[in-house]
């Protein structure tokens, strides 16, 4: 992927982030369709990890295709939890949500 192509992919990806409602949750793949490019769900790793805090982005509401809060203890996991939590979204023990409950249709 050349520079241009990048910086437009990481533009429509911080978009999608932002669509997300209170109280839903996306996957990582399905932040990268919304983006143009279904197959890049480690780029949308890469993007949430090093400009979620510059843009403001509702990181928190993205998670795996399993469900699960991909962090680990000590990395994230528990703001993330807490987070959703408070936006009414339950969090299992080991970090599942129940996708068909929550997750976003967009």
């Amino acid at each position: 992927m050349d520079q241009e192509k990048t910086i437009g992919f990481s533009e429509l990806v911080r978009s999608a982030v932002k669509r997300i409602p209170r109280g839903r949750v996306a996957t990582y793949g399905q932040i990268a369709k919304l983006a143009g490019n279904p197959r890049a769900a480690r780029g949308v790793v890469w993007i949430l990890h090093s400009s979620s805090g510059k843009h403001g982005l509702p990181w928190h509401r993205v998670i795996n295709s399993r469900g699960v809060i991909a962090l680990k203890p000590g990395t994230g996991l528990e703001e993330q939890v807490m987070r959703l939590v408070d936006e009414g979204v339950r969090v299992e023990p080991g970090g599942r949500v129940d996708l068909k409950k929550y997750q976003w249709a967009d």
